[in-house]
């Protein structure tokens, strides 16, 4: 049941996962945009599955909010990524974590980053501060430094949902870089076209995309992972799907509070 752990993190693999140290990339998509997918005050719920021989089971939820906030003055929307297990299965493994991420409304770029995690009793604490004068980042082991357009865990997946890929091929990829656990990453999605999907709340005309994966104690290695979010102007994640190993992992969004759009892409409910 270590894959419960999985929870929040999973979701946060929403725009990649690390696969292996930096190296020189085009990340130029990366570096500096307007917002236009995401508004103050957006909510959005997520319940994870877990299959294993075709059962399902209900293992837990993330919650993703935004709101404004002000550091040192300057305007940032400050988000908030939470995970748990539900209380039936805080006896086997219990998860309680909290991710947050305050960024430039400007640029959409990390100006600070907290994260705090609690599974099976195994924590994290973890804070960073991004000076973009100097491309440094302050952390309480001391500085590194760090890409221009470097993003945090949670900041990518706000980023990522206001990249224009109306001129993209399918199979085209956009790689950046993100700062997690002390070390700089590249990353990077592959473009997959469109498609509609069931999900358990509803049809949706979808982006699909499929972000790399290293092959560790719990994720298969490769391309395995797959993520849709709405063909519409709100970008949002509505279903994450990747083999583990053992079973598979599934998430849907169920339920959404204060988007910026309507939810054009929405065929019907379920």
């Amino acid at each position: 049941m270590k894959l419960l752990s999985l929870l929040l993190p999973l979701l946060l693999t929403l725009s990649g996962f690390w696969s292996g140290p930096v190296q020189p990339a085009s990340t130029d998509l990366f570096c500096g945009t307007r917002n236009t997918a995401f508004r103050a005050e957006e909510r959005i719920t997520y319940v994870v599955y877990y299959t294993v021989i075709g059962l399902y089971i209900n293992a837990g939820t993330a919650v993703f909010s935004t709101r404004l906030d002000k550091i040192n003055g300057q305007p940032v929307y400050h988000v908030v990524g939470t995970g748990a297990t539900h209380p039936s299965y805080d006896w086997v493994y219990r998860v309680r974590d909290r991710y947050e991420s305050y960024i430039d409304t400007t640029t959409l770029q990390p100006l600070r980053f907290i994260r705090n995690v609690d599974e099976g009793g195994y924590k994290i604490n973890q804070r960073y501060e991004f000076n973009k004068n100097t491309n440094v980042a302050t952390t309480t082991k001391g500085d590194y430094k760090v890409p221009a357009c470097v993003q945090d865990v949670l900041s990518a997946i706000y980023y990522s949902r206001n990249i224009d890929f109306s001129k993209s091929k399918v199979n085209d990829k956009v790689p950046f870089s993100m700062f997690l656990d002390y070390e700089v990453f590249n990353m990077y999605i592959r473009y997959l076209g469109k498609e509609v999907i069931n999900t358990r709340y509803g049809t949706f005309r979808t982006i699909k995309f499929k972000p790399l994966l290293v092959k560790g104690t719990i994720f298969e290695g490769g391309e395995k992972m797959t993520v849709w979010v709405t063909d519409d102007q709100n970008r949002i994640p509505v279903r994450i799907e990747s083999p583990i190993v053992v079973g598979k992992v599934k998430v849907d969004m169920m339920s959404y509070a204060n988007i910026r759009y309507p939810l054009s892409s929405l065929v019907n409910l379920r």
